[in-house]
């Protein structure tokens, strides 16, 4: 390209990577030829005031177009903040908390701020949370420019997701400080390999897993496993293209249409934990800080329990704060495995740990050495702002010279529970898998468990009943657990409707039920009951990977009546709870800071 050819593509908006493969170079070397040309962007202020006054919001957007640089410049110490990127479902609000108030600590600890990010929907963009706010897509290129242009000490790539967690190797290997864990320890965290070796080495159990990068080796690792196994593809956001399979054909079906395997990206197969319990730890570390490990200090900030089974992603999963049901000897598992891999990775800033509990044996299925969705519930829940304190760890602080050095467990319940937009699609199946779909979350604090999950019902939009029917239609590996679940409700004066099958299997235990007909059968069907409302409460177990249509219709009438529905028997098993405690005591409303 010419000179003159460079200067009107980037003027034009192309990037560097697109110029690079349309001209058959690399990236770094589209980057160095436009640098010796002095070819680099001016940054504009953007005009919050529509003209009527002169504007001094510290708001940039960059351009290549001729004209003056609009960026006052500083002599102050400057933090790059990495924040989530654009607004999609999958990349959680909850990091856009964590890079305000990662904003807001450093500015207290005397740094200038510079956020990038661009999802206009989020409070990192206003333009009053940081110093400098570059509204810039997250890319190596784009974020080099400011880091460059504004001389900064150094940046943070933990906060955002993991949109931010994939540029950070690039961004040292050209020269960017990465404040925090080292990208070197998120490589190992993050690469299933070295992943793998970390768990052996340190005697850690972990699912039975395997790799594969075309067809026959996934064929090949699935009869190893045995089915069913949890297919993902590498580096993934949101748990997208997640999927758990119980058969060949489902799993060529996955290689060939859902995702490109190649040896840079293989696909991960693991050996999914049938009716595992799942628990999401939240640690802040500074062990990086120190030569020895053993002289920093990790702490767990909340242990949180799923109430649904292992393969719904965290994201959408509702979880209990302290742990409810495991025992004391795995709960201590679970403290121990999770402050060694903490040395191991010389974590500084935050980790999220997931563990998958079978049995008396804990399996670690991830760590992420970053914030993570959980991050603003657990600091809500015990009263620490987590997010803050990792910030300034990060800078240079110790856990001990903040006063956080001791594991918070709460006198109270916090279940959260995930709030999710199937009302505005109208056909889609709302049950619950390992690629995420919730858009926000909610927070139910009691000192009854029973009510803290019967409070978070009620703040996601779907409040329990306290009288009525009961529908119950389980697929067949939960027919054996369904009568137990039944009873409960029967007890706490429901009625119970259920088509032929669950109805057979509740009336052998003795209890009385209204049948219906499935939909092919005749009428009343479910659906019919729905319409009229008189049923106030769903309980419908899906049948594997490809559910029936009828039990879709079903789920999707749920929700377009606005009736509670539970897909799975925990789920069912938490609602019975819930109602129980309101029917004894109802309940009573208190601020967070009374509970504090």
């Amino acid at each position: 390209m010419t000179s003159e050819q460079l200067t009107k593509a980037k003027s034009l908006g192309f990037s560097d990577r697109q110029i690079a493969n349309l001209t058959g170079h690399t990236e770094d070397q589209i980057r160095a030829e436009r640098k010796r040309q002095g070819l680099v962007p001016s940054y504009r202020l953007v005009d919050t005031c529509a003209a009527e006054f002169e504007a001094y919001t510290p708001y940039y957007y960059s351009t290549y177009d001729r004209g003056d640089d609009e960026v006052t410049p500083s002599s102050k110490k400057k933090v790059m903040i990495l924040g989530g990127g654009p607004n999609r479902i999958g990349q959680g609000i909850e990091f856009d908390y964590c890079c305000v108030h990662a904003a807001f600590a450093l500015k207290e600890d005397g740094f200038e701020t510079l956020m990038v990010n661009s999802n206009p929907e989020t409070v990192s963009t206003d333009y009053d949370t940081s110093d400098k706010l570059f509204f810039e897509p997250l890319t190596l290129e784009d974020v080099l420019h400011i880091y460059e242009r504004e001389k900064c000490w150094g940046a943070i790539a933990q906060f955002g997701g993991q949109t931010p967690l994939n540029l950070a190797m690039s961004l040292k290997k050209n020269g960017v400080n990465i404040i925090g864990t080292s990208p070197e320890s998120i490589e190992i965290a993050e690469d299933r390999k070295l992943f793998s070796a970390m768990l052996d080495r340190l005697k850690i159990p972990q699912p039975p897993n395997g790799m594969a990068t075309h067809e026959a080796e996934a064929l090949e690792a699935a009869h190893r496993l045995t089915y069913p196994v949890l297919v993902r593809p590498s580096f993934v956001l949101g748990g997208r293209a997640m999927q758990i399979v119980y058969t060949d054909a489902e799993l060529q079906h996955y290689m060939r249409f859902a995702v490109e395997a190649s040896p840079d990206r293989p696909v991960l197969v693991d050996k999914f934990l049938e009716d595992a319990t799942e628990v999401d730890v939240d640690c802040i570390a500074d062990v990086g800080q120190f030569e020895d490990p053993s002289e920093g200090t990790s702490v767990i900030g909340g242990m949180l329990e799923h109430i649904e089974f292992a393969g719904v992603h965290s994201g959408d999963a509702a979880m209990v704060l302290p742990a409810h049901t495991l025992s004391s000897g795995v709960v201590e598992t679970i403290r121990k495995y999770t402050h060694t891999m903490a040395r191991e990775l010389r974590v500084v800033g935050l980790m999220n740990v997931q563990y998958a509990v079978k049995g008396d044996v804990v399996y670690v299925l991830e760590v992420n050495p970053r914030a993570s969705r959980t991050v603003p519930f657990v600091s809500k829940a015990i009263g620490v702002p987590m997010a803050k304190l990792a910030a300034k760890v990060m800078a240079g602080k110790t856990l001990k010279e903040l006063g956080f050095t001791q594991e918070q467990r709460p006198a109270y319940w916090a279940v959260k529970e995930s709030v999710f937009p199937f009302n505005r699609f109208p056909e889609q199946d709302i049950v619950l898998s390992p690629e995420m779909r919730s858009t926000g979350e909610v927070m139910g604090l009691d000192a009854d468990l029973g009510i803290a999950y019967a409070k978070s019902q009620m703040a996601a939009n779907s409040p329990l009943p306290l009288k009525g029917r009961v529908f119950i239609s389980v697929s067949d590996p939960h027919k054996d657990n369904v009568a137990e679940v039944a009873k409960e409700f029967a007890r706490l004066g429901f009625q119970l409707v259920a088509t032929n099958g669950t109805a057979a299997i509740l009336e052998k235990a003795g209890l009385h039920v209204q049948r219906v007909f499935k939909l092919n059968e005749g009428r009343p069907t479910a659906i019919d009951l729905l319409k009229n409302k008189e049923i106030q409460l769903v309980i419908n177990t899906p049948s594997g990977a490809a559910p029936r249509a009828d039990e879709v219709k079903i789920r999707t009438t749920a929700v377009l009546t606005g009736t509670p529905i539970m897909t799975t028997l925990s789920g069912a098993r938490a609602a019975a709870m819930g109602i129980a405690a309101l029917q004894k005591s109802g309940y009573e409303v208190r601020t967070i800071q009374e509970y504090h």
